[in-house]
């Protein structure tokens, strides 16, 4: 897929991270806060947790409506910190703005051939239904009250652990 490592986003929207330099210290300890106060992330932790302790070497996760990226970004670093030595996480998003920030802030970081984002514009439950051929580690998605019923069996055939925020979603159907 990716022959070369790179600071910036290849043609196909992939991004190899490490950690950051401390002259973005700033910026990346606000998108750790951020990523940190979802109400997914002590879920995340004990799932990141439990894998390790099974002797798990490599996760997969899929963010189905990333936004910006953060919480996706800082989790595959928490993993890569936690000994997982092959990362692989895709945030999917409506929004080519949000996408086109997650594509910044991942290529914001030097390289760690350990961890390969890839951020693409696209609907959820297709990326969803995308996965069920091989399910993800961890799926992390939003639904309204609504919609959330029938995304769940989706869900279920895409991921091993499904981490709902319905907050995020009515926040954006505000908007």
């Amino acid at each position: 897929m990716i022959s070369a490592i790179s600071a910036e986003p290849d043609p196909a929207g992939i991004v190899w991270m490490a950690r950051t330099a401390s002259a973005k210290g700033a910026s990346l300890q606000g998108a750790q806060n951020r990523a940190e106060k979802d109400r997914r992330w002590p879920a995340m932790l004990r799932k990141l947790k439990g894998l390790r302790r099974r002797g798990r070497r490599s996760i997969r996760i899929v963010d189905a409506d990333c936004g910006a990226g953060e919480l996706l970004i800082h989790a595959a670093q928490r993993a890569r910190e936690m000994g997982f030595v092959a990362i692989e996480a895709r945030g999917i998003d409506t929004d080519p703005r949000l996408i086109a920030s997650a594509l910044r802030a991942a290529a914001a970081r030097q390289s760690d051939p350990a961890i390969g984002l890839v951020f693409e514009q696209g609907d959820q439950d297709e990326a969803m239904r995308e996965e069920a051929e091989y399910p993800a580690d961890l799926l992390l998605c939003s639904a309204s009250d609504a919609d959330r019923s029938k995304r769940a069996a989706l869900a279920r055939t895409a991921a091993d652990t499904v981490l709902w925020d319905r907050a995020a979603k009515v926040s954006r159907e505000r908007q």
